[in-house]
């Protein structure tokens, strides 16, 4: 399990800072023996799996460390002085910051909400870090949500919705934000996400002419006032389409701008 990882690291980090990373793992591994997901896997491939998604970011060692031992504290007893001792202080105030942030409660109220956002606020101020460990850990949740019950599943969509998908498009992260909304829309609405996903896909063939014609149109009409631009189409995802069909109370064959164009110039 550890190999893929390893991989990872060793194209944009120091191998001293992979075996620090290593390291951890092992000893995260020894912490969680024992220890199950609810999936009946055992629970080293959580941390693990909260490690590649910031790997995949190419984040720094020390934030692979804390996310290796993130739940070590909370689940395991061990102190944050003995993570600090063996892996230094950063790491053992990054652990400690992702501990501290726990599981935030469904925010109902405009109260808990505020409450929850002072708290992410407050942990990105002293290390981005921690909030970055904290999205990986949700995302690698969101991902396997289907062995938890309707009813948690749609709680722990909605806060990721309402808290998590706003974090990391704040802190400019639009994959995961994307994927945590079209996950949350899964969870939260099945039969929906299901029905939009095979209309949109329904649709693609019938749109996709018409897409290439005005993409081709924009740089014609650009290039020849000389102006130098990249024209990127993007289908819109689920999430956001659901949400314009509910606000504007119309079908998805009713929708007009299931694709967006984003140009690029030099300057304005």
């Amino acid at each position: 399990m550890l190999q893929g990882l390893t991989d990872k690291l060793s194209s944009y980090l120091d191998p001293k800072e992979v075996d620090r990373v290593k390291r951890a793992y092992h000893f995260s591994e020894k912490c969680h023996l024992g220890q199950m997901r609810q999936s009946g896997d055992p629970y080293i491939t959580h941390p693990l799996a909260v490690a590649n998604i910031l790997a995949d970011l190419h984040m720094d060692h020390e934030s692979l460390i804390a996310a290796l031992l993130h739940d070590v504290i909370e689940d395991t007893g061990v102190s944050k002085g003995q993570i600090s001792r063996r892996f230094g202080r950063t790491v053992a105030d990054l652990v400690d910051g992702v501990s501290k942030l726990g599981e935030i409660e469904s925010a109902s109220r405009a109260e808990q909400q505020a409450e929850s956002f002072q708290k992410m606020t407050l942990a990105m101020s002293r290390d981005i870090r921690v909030m970055l460990v904290k999205l990986a850990d949700r995302l690698h949740n969101m991902r396997t949500l289907g062995v938890l019950s309707p009813e948690k599943r749609r709680r722990i969509a909605r806060e990721t919705i309402d808290i998590y998908a706003p974090i990391a498009q704040r802190l400019g992260i639009n994959d995961i934000r994307l994927e945590f909304e079209d996950l949350g829309f899964a969870a939260m609405y099945p039969l929906r996400h299901r029905r939009l996903r095979e209309a949109l896909k329904a649709s693609r063939k019938n749109r996709k002419e018409v897409v290439t014609e005005i993409h081709q149109s924009i740089e014609m009409r650009l290039e020849s006032e000389a102006i130098n631009v990249l024209v990127k189409g993007r289908e819109k995802h689920l999430w956001s389409i659901y949400l314009k069909m509910r606000e504007k109370k119309k079908s998805f064959r009713d929708i007009m701008d299931v694709f967006a164009f984003r140009l690029v110039v030099d300057n304005v």
